[in-house]
C-alpha cells in the first residue's frame, strides 16, 4: 500500500542505498543522442572506442562535465577513454591483470553492474505506467478528506500590542495592511497570509483558536504562543482534495521501485544461503 503521502517509503542499511543508487540515476542521455552506439570514435593500439563507452563514461563523469561546453563534452570524454585504456595496457603488460586482487575488483565490478540491469530491466520495468496511475487511483478511491482552513496573522512580541490592534480591527481596520505593517512573523510582507492548512500544522493553542473561528471572523482576544501575540482571521474553509496525478507521479513511482526493491531483495535473501565470518556483522534487522 502506497503512503498517503507519497513519500517514498523507507528501507533500512544496505537496501536503502542500493535503491537510491540505482532509482535515482536519471535516465542515460544515450536515448537522446543521434549516433549509433556501436560508431568507432576512436582506435588505441587496435582497441575500438565505440559510442555506447563514451555514453557510459560520460554518465560516470557528468558532475565534471557540466563545466565543460556541450560541444566539447564528446571530444573531452574519448580523449579521457584514451588515456584510460594507455594506462590499462601498460597494467596489464606490468601483470597487474593477475594478481588476486585485481580478480576480486573486476568481480566486484561485474556484480554492480548486472545488479543495476537487473533493477532497471527487470524490477523497474514492473513499475510501469500503468502500475502507477493503479495506485494513484487505490489512493483517491481511499482518500479520506480533512478540514482545512485559510488563514491570515498578527504577529507581535506583547499582549499590550495584539489588543491595540483587535481594537483597531472592531474599528474597520484592515486585516491585511495592519499585518503588513505590524506583524513580526515572516508572513507579515504577505498581509499574514497562511495559505490552506489542516490541523496538526500548527502549534496547539493557534490550531484551536483557528479552528473555533467562523470564516470572515478573527480572535478578539491575542493567541500567546511560544512565538508570540496572534490575532488570527479565518477566511475560507475548505475539505482537502486528493493531489493531481501529475503532481504526485514522480513520488508514487519512486515508492513503488522501492517497494518493489524491498520485497525482490527480501525475496532473494530468504532463499540465499548467507554466513557471516566474523562477528558484529549481522544487521540488527537480519538478526531479529
Amino acid at each position: 500500500m502506497i503512503v498517503s503521502s507519497f513519500r517514498p517509503a523507507k528501507l533500512l542499511g544496505a537496501s536503502a542505498l542500493a535503491a537510491s543508487l540505482c532509482f535515482g540515476v536519471s535516465a542515460p542521455a544515450a536515448a537522446q543522442e543521434t549516433i549509433d552506439q556501436d560508431t568507432v570514435l576512436a582506435t588505441v593500439n587496435g582497441y575500438e572506442i565505440t559510442e555506447l563507452e563514451a555514453r557510459l563514461a560520460g554518465q560516470d563523469f557528468a558532475e565534471q562535465m557540466q563545466r565543460v561546453p556541450a560541444d566539447q563534452r564528446r571530444a573531452v570524454v574519448v580523449d579521457a577513454l584514451i588515456d584510460l585504456h594507455l594506462l590499462a595496457m601498460a597494467a596489464d603488460e606490468a601483470g597487474l591483470d593477475e594478481s588476486s586482487e585485481f580478480e576480486r575488483r573486476m568481480a566486484y565490478q561485474e556484480a554492480r553492474t548486472l545488479r543495476t540491469a537487473y533493477l532497471v530491466e527487470i524490477v523497474a520495468a514492473q513499475v510501469d505506467d500503468g502500475a502507477v496511475r493503479a495506485a494513484y487511483d487505490e489512493f483517491v478511491t481511499g482518500f479520506d478528506p480533512v478540514e482545512e482552513r485559510r488563514a491570515r496573522h498578527i504577529l507581535v512580541e506583547d499582549q499590550e500590542t495584539a489588543m491595540e490592534l483587535i481594537g483597531q480591527l472592531n474599528g474597520g481596520a484592515d486585516f491585511a495592511e495592519l499585518a503588513t505593517e505590524h506583524s513580526t512573523g515572516p508572513s507579515g510582507p504577505s498581509g499574514g497570509d497562511l495559505g490552506w492548512f489542516s490541523r496538526g500544522r500548527m502549534v496547539p493553542a493557534f490550531e484551536e483558536a483557528a479552528f473555533g473561528l467562523e470564516p470572515g471572523s478573527y480572535t478578539n482576544e491575542p493567541v500567546e504562543t511560544r512565538f508570540g501575540f496572534h490575532v488570527i482571521l479565518v477566511e475560507e474553509t475548505r475539505d482537502s482534495e486528493p493531489p493531481a496525478f501529475e503532481a504526485v507521479a514522480s513520488d508514487i513511482q519512486q515508492s513503488l521501485l522501492q517497494q518493489r526493491f524491498a520485497e525482490v531483495i527480501g525475496g532473494l535473501r530468504e532463499s540465499a544461503s548467507i554466513d557471516y565470518q566474523l562477528e558484529g556483522l549481522t544487521p540488527p534487522a537480519a538478526a531479529e
